[in-house]
């Protein structure tokens, strides 16, 4: 290859890139700190009984919601690893993706259709023995909602890198189902296992929407929900300070044990086809299997199908006529894509850096800025949305009205929060593009902006097309910095269907989040599909 210039204009992209994330995030850490120094022993106050209390919810209530969550995953993906054509497969697992897409207010609200007081199963569960679904157990049913498929097509992943030779030599030995699982499946699942309870942790760990809507009270409060309540209902900043610092020192925990283990931090499976099998499942482990298939189907089936049932119940026309909910509606659509806009920017400019830097330096050891191009992205897990946006909220109150600035600090966070994604869909056909063009540009001078829309355009269309949409569709469902932000003059849909939430107006959420929901599954499908014909 032709080393990379100095001077090279992928390098000026990214560095620019670096500075908006360093500004993004140097900017809250700038808030919180000016605002623990301006009230020392206010911060110092705030550890008490109250907050050694949220801090062992946050951690105990990721615990079950992990343990829930992974280890059924376990024995479903390999019911699913061990029939691998049977007649709905293919839907049962483009289902189970359909959670990672679907906004978490949305499914809230199915689930609240489907378990709470007025929903399908309250007869069923209204004994003594259900405790509601307020509380732990309706965070519990929703983090297990969102992250039993996710666990389990990650470990149907790692189950599909088994070499087929081994599955061969089994069947010429006629082993049966428990040494296979013993000597073959529980190796593979076992080497994934520490990496996929590390991720679903982190998320739970992180939840702001499930826990804020499904919390029911101080009893079942989480550190960035008691963040939201100690800005916007107590407005006390120096327990926000507190509460903030005690959220990024767990998280940087969590993230660094997920870096050293290997994890999948932006949570994607692209499921590989599945090899050829020799072994067949009897038939008593086809029930058994089918019996488990079935059960996490209609788990993940069932709060999509109640949030469906009572959209279309709601009456949608009286609900689009409405000025509130057209504003709403232009205000997300636009926040949404001005946020994938700067999500996409952003992320090129940092792939492209990246590589300029490592023709750059050839053989010789990485410096300090490729790895930052590298990595810079990442950096944003460990701070979470929420926490950037009080950041921010403490920093601007003192200059400005900080409701105000809610459009920008939406695009903003949104966008850097998903640049882990975009980057994924593509860094890959950037990085095999110029494998086959940069000595091709570098002997015609071609460079900047010229390279990018006559060399490279026709071969990151599709993939900037993905991460695009995906962009656009975590904007659109995210409710973390609008709900700090978020005034009767700005509001998105999630904003507004958050507030018909907490005035009891049942029926007109259920609309507000079929209408959500179709949206987001939308372009996130399109999103798969585009990248589906990227990888083909």
């Amino acid at each position: 290859m032709v080393p990379a210039r100095s001077t090279d204009f992928r390098v000026s992209a990214g560095i620019v890139a670096l500075a908006a994330i360093a500004l993004l995030i140097g900017g809250a850490f700038a808030g919180l700190i000016l605002e623990g120094a301006r009230d020392l022993s206010g911060a110092a106050s705030a550890f008490d009984p109250y907050l050694l209390r949220v801090a062992r919810f946050t951690l105990w209530q990721a615990i079950l919601s992990t343990l829930l969550s992974v280890v059924p995953a376990l024995f479903v993906a390999r019911a699913l690893s061990r029939h691998p054509s049977f007649f709905g497969r293919g839907l049962i697992l483009q289902l189970f993706a359909l959670p990672l897409a679907l906004p978490a207010i949305v499914a809230a609200l199915g689930i609240l259709a489907l378990y709470g007081n007025a929903g399908y199963f309250d007869g069923l569960l209204g004994g003594e023995s259900w405790p509601g679904i307020y509380g732990l157990s309706g965070i519990l049913v929703a983090h297990v909602f969102f992250n039993l498929p996710l666990a389990t097509r990650l470990f149907l992943e790692a189950l599909g890198t088994v070499p087929a030779n081994q599955w061969r030599l089994a069947s010429q030995l006629g082993m049966g189902a428990r040494p296979a699982f013993r000597l073959i499946e529980w190796p593979a699942l076992r080497a994934a296992l520490p990496g996929i309870a590390g991720l679903v942790f982190m998320l739970c760990i992180t939840s702001f929407t499930i826990v804020l809507t499904l919390g029911g009270g101080p009893a079942a409060t989480t550190l960035e929900v008691a963040i939201y309540q100690a800005l916007r209902f107590d407005f006390d900043p120096a327990r926000a300070v507190t509460l903030t610092l005690l959220q990024i020192a767990l998280t940087f925990v969590v993230v660094l044990a997920l870096m050293r283990l290997g994890a999948n931090t932006v949570g994607d499976a692209n499921l590989p086809v599945a090899p050829r099998r020799y072994l067949s499942a009897g038939t008593a482990e086809t029930a058994l299997n089918a019996a488990l298939i079935s059960l996490a189907l209609l788990f993940v089936a069932g709060p999509m199908a109640a949030t469906l049932a009572a959209g279309l119940g709601a009456d949608l026309g009286r609900l689009a006529g409405e000025a509130a909910v057209r504003q709403a509606t232009l205000t997300s659509v636009v926040l949404a894509l001005l946020s994938a806009v700067l999500a996409v920017a952003l992320s090129l400019s940092l792939i492209m850096a990246r590589r300029a830097l490592a023709l750059m330096r050839g053989a010789g050891p990485r410096t300090l800025l490729e790895h930052a191009t590298d990595t810079g992205a990442g950096f944003v897990l460990v701070v979470p949305p929420i926490v950037v946006g009080a950041g921010w909220f403490l920093l601007l109150r003192t200059v400005s009205d900080v409701f105000a600035v809610a459009p920008v600090m939406v695009v903003a966070v949104n966008a850097v929060m998903a640049m882990p994604f975009a980057i994924r869909a593509v860094r890959p056909a950037y990085d095999a593009a110029s494998e086959r063009h940069e000595r091709l540009c570098a002997q015609l001078g071609i460079s900047g902006w010229s390279r990018l829309i006559l060399v490279d355009w026709p071969s990151l269309r599709r993939p900037l097309a993905t991460a695009f949409a995906f962009a656009m569709a975590l904007s659109l469902g995210d409710l973390g910095v609008i709900a700090l932000f978020g005034s009767d003059s700005v509001q998105t849909l999630p904003y507004l269907l958050l507030a018909r939430m907490g005035s009891y107006r049942t029926a007109d959420a259920a609309g507000l989040a079929l209408l959500l929901g179709m949206v987001c599954l939308a372009l996130v499908l399109v999103a798969d599909r585009l990248g589906r014909g990227e990888r083909a």
